[in-house]
């Protein structure tokens, strides 16, 4: 899989979003990268203040999501569906945790 049809997934992911979620989202940018920092073995990150701590909030940068290939492709690159579903699951994962949501919370609404 090529670094631009990983992209086009995560794009895709975006595009898929409930019109009420992706209204929502506010001052975040979605990246992808190719791995995480050494040492981490993640498929994305959620770096910033989750709308639900968010005080006086003015002239910062943006939260930014970072949805990283490498480990995604590795474990899943034999299987495009799987692939296309991890890509999805890990957007709308760390997109909760820009909500303000846990990792407990993002799993009791994925079922």
């Amino acid at each position: 899989m090529t670094l631009k049809e990983f992209e086009d997934l995560v794009a895709a992911a975006l595009d898929g979003l409930p019109e009420v979620f992706a209204r929502a989202m506010d001052n975040v940018e979605v990246v992808v990268e190719i791995w995480p920092p050494p040492g981490q073995m993640l498929f994305g990150l959620y770096r910033g203040v989750p709308k639900t701590k968010r005080g006086t909030y003015h002239s910062v940068l943006p939260d930014k999501i970072v949805i990283f290939a490498g480990p995604i492709v590795r474990l899943f690159g034999e299987n495009p569906d799987a692939v296309k579903k991890q890509v999805r699951n890990t957007v709308l994962h760390e997109i909760g945790h820009h909500f303000g949501m846990s990792d407990k919370e993002i799993r009791a609404a994925g079922k």
